[in-house]
């Protein structure tokens, strides 16, 4: 299914406790917009009834049965994509416009 790197699993625990959100899963949404790309969405929220329910590296992830296909073989990493500018990225094989990364140590089994 879906995974968290170290590094993001580290990144998402901080957030959740400067939030005062610990305690809560992360939930990981996906759409595919117009043309057919993927918008990602992560946020803490409480599972509901038909969530699917997934530990990564210590994290609760929690996706809607609708989600699931599309985050099939996915990672969550968190990179510096400019000196001092941090974000989430999504390595996912389901995306349409997914290229794999090179040269890039995202924390992955090679």
């Amino acid at each position: 299914m879906i995974k968290l790197t170290p590094t993001a699993a580290s990144e998402i625990q901080n957030q959740a406790k400067q939030g005062n959100m610990e305690g809560l899963a992360l939930r990981v949404a996906v759409r595919a917009d117009d043309s057919g790309a993927f918008e990602y969405g992560i946020g803490f929220d409480e599972a509901g009834e038909s969530d699917i329910s997934i530990e990564s590296e210590g994290v609760t992830l929690l996706i809607a049965p609708v989600n699931e296909e599309m985050l099939k073989g996915a990672t969550i990493d968190y990179v510096e994509i400019e000196p001092g500018k941090f974000h989430f990225i999504f390595l996912n094989p389901n995306d349409p416009n997914y290229v794999p990364p090179s040269g890039h140590d995202s924390g992955l089994d090679s």
